[in-house]
């Protein structure tokens, strides 16, 4: 009788746990974020090793810009799955966001597990798209004395091609377009649309003319050539 109560007793609470875990993730969908967190807190305590709800806590701190606490959370998921490419990505996604976001001598401390994690990442899942976008942006916005080049860049971007070639259109574009090498910017993202035809291309060809070569018209006959697509 006292075991049949005890199965009883662990359905419950095993039940009731499930329950608040699936109100978490109800709230976090519904990006109510400030009241979904204590409920995978506590989930957290009753479940310490439960690798998704440590990932989404630090889903929410990333979503509401706390990139340290982020990178606390992303840091557990890496060490218990150092192999696993998402978590890497996330992992060196946080810091970065932390490196741009804090003085600049934490930031060079930060150089390194950055770097570490997207090429973990990349090495992990040679498809994964993020993490080669990372890598390419990495190394554009690092100073050259401590590792950035637009060779590197251009590596990713190539492999970048071979996974997605409208994404290795954009990267190559956007590198040209970071170097102010316009016109070539500008071939890259007519190829982009030619084979992707998405807003996220024509957006770019826009942005260029608009924000680099001081085109408004062009950037607008752009926009409306996205739009007359849906007419």
């Amino acid at each position: 009788m006292k075991y049949v109560y005890l199965v009883f007793l662990f359905v419950c609470v095993s039940t009731f746990a499930q329950q608040s875990f699936v109100d978490a993730e109800k709230q976090f969908y519904s990006g109510n974020y400030i009241q979904a967190q204590p409920l995978f807190e506590q989930f957290l305590k009753e479940n310490p090793k439960h690798l998704k709800a440590i990932e989404y806590l630090g889903d929410i701190q990333s979503h509401l810009g706390n990139w340290e606490k982020a990178s606390f959370y992303y840091q557990k998921l890496k060490s218990a799955k150092p192999n696993s490419a998402n978590y890497q990505y996330k992992y060196g996604g946080a810091l970065a966001m932390l490196a741009q976001n804090t003085n600049k001598f934490k930031a060079l401390t930060l150089i390194s597990d950055i770097e570490s994690a997207f090429l973990q990442a990349v090495k992990s899942d040679p498809n994964h798209i993020e993490a080669h976008w990372a890598l390419i942006e990495y190394y554009l916005q690092l100073p050259g004395i401590f590792g950035g080049s637009e060779r590197k860049a251009t590596i990713y971007a190539n492999a970048l091609s071979k996974i997605s070639p409208v994404d290795g259109y954009l990267a190559k574009g956007c590198i040209a377009e970071y170097f102010e090498r316009y016109t070539i910017a500008e071939g890259y993202y007519k190829k982009a649309i030619a084979i992707g035809n998405s807003k996220t291309t024509y957006q770019k060809l826009a942005d260029l003319y608009k924000n680099k070569l001081h085109q408004p018209e062009k950037a607008k006959q752009v926009m409306d050539a996205f739009a007359s697509k849906g007419s």
